[in-house]
């Protein structure tokens, strides 16, 4: 028992974090400094919790493989986003909000995610192999869902918003359904790759792996998640306000949370030579986060008659054009290597660059 209350460490210390601040909220809200002090506790513990959430995840990874395991870390990390944007879109009137999450998710995994490990994974061992048929893929479903959801509406008259609306979410939950499908049974093959036997046998060691405990501990890590944003919606809305900042620094925030966990995993994965699983993670996430965010964000809104937008503004166009036109090049030949993951990485400091200038929107 005691063994177990020290791995949960994180759980406790949200727990404790949410129950000092939560009867303070008025009381920090009235003082800039307070309200600054309690955003940056709070994005921190939610940080530790979504690094829990990853730990989790990865023994469950461990224990059912791929391309199993890579969907419940990625379906995990859309959960924790899509559940913050909830919880901030009630608090804010940035009807954007959604929009400029799920751009900042697709970057962040694409060229900072995969970047950073490519470039690990590529001083580290070289050039590393992955299955081609899995990026040819991903990129495919990415373009494509982005291009309807997020292109398309610019010539959707105004009074057939929400009838497309309601199409879209229908689609894609159509799209995600079948693709799942795709990923565990007709073209399983697709998105595994044949290490080495050795690793081969080092995955097998972990059939011991408790996977009904690490299920119930992942869930409970993210509802603790949950309310500890619906705190710091209230005091990032507040910061942003006063201080003058980007509305869209609160969609890389909810980005940053819900990549953190994936980000772990993939690095960990290139250090250990297993590209293939970076690119289901950063590819994979990236897919989740359209697929599944924007018709939950749909049904949210015309249930609370929140307006949304998700057209995509000009900046973004470009740089996801970019980052997709990048991703083709380089994801041709099934072999990542240093270079390849510097230029996404750059690709990504551009984004940041444009964010925090206030000229992403």
């Amino acid at each position: 028992m005691l063994h177990i209350l020290k791995n949960e460490k994180a759980i406790f210390v949200s727990l404790i974090a949410l129950v000092a601040l939560a009867p303070l909220e008025h009381q920090i809200l009235q003082s800039s400094l307070y309200n600054n002090l309690a955003l940056f506790l709070i994005f921190a513990v939610i940080m530790y919790s979504a690094v829990n959430v990853a730990h989790h995840a990865e023994m469950l990874a461990e224990k059912y493989g791929e391309p199993y395991g890579t969907m419940i870390l990625t379906t995990s990390a859309v959960l924790v986003e899509v559940l913050i944007i909830g919880i901030m879109m009630s608090h804010s009137e940035n009807i954007n909000l959604a929009r400029d999450t799920i751009v900042a998710a697709v970057l962040l995994d694409i060229n900072a995610l995969l970047g950073i490990a490519a470039i690990i994974g590529g001083i580290k061992h070289g050039e590393q192999d992955y299955n081609l048929d899995s990026t040819n893929s991903y990129i495919s479903m990415i373009i494509v869902a982005i291009g309807i959801a997020m292109v398309l509406p610019m010539f959707v008259p105004e009074a057939m918003k929400i009838t497309y609306l309601i199409f879209l979410a229908v689609m894609f939950i159509f799209m995600f359904i079948i693709f799942t499908r795709i990923q565990i049974k007709e073209h399983s093959y697709f998105f595994q790759y044949d290490y080495k036997s050795g690793e081969k046998e080092q995955l097998k060691k972990h059939g011991h792996i408790n996977g009904v405990y690490h299920a119930s501990l992942l869930i409970i890590c993210i509802a603790v998640i949950g309310f500890l944003s619906e705190l710091m919606s209230i005091f990032m809305h507040e910061s942003l306000s006063s201080s003058g900042l980007p509305l869209a620094l609160g969609a890389l925030a909810v980005a940053v949370i819900s990549a953190s966990p994936e980000l772990l995993t993939a690095i960990k994965s290139a250090a250990a030579n297993r590209m293939q699983t970076v690119i289901n993670i950063a590819l994979g996430a990236s897919l989740s986060t359209v697929l599944l965010t924007i018709p939950a964000m749909i049904i949210l809104s015309l249930v609370t008659h929140h307006e949304i937008n998700f057209v995509l503004s000009p900046v973004q166009m470009v740089l996801l054009g970019i980052t997709f036109l990048a991703s083709i090049v380089h994801f041709s030949d099934g072999q990542s290597n240093v270079l390849e993951g510097a230029i996404h990485f750059v690709i990504f400091i551009v984004f940041i660059f444009f964010t925090f200038t206030g000229l992403i929107g």
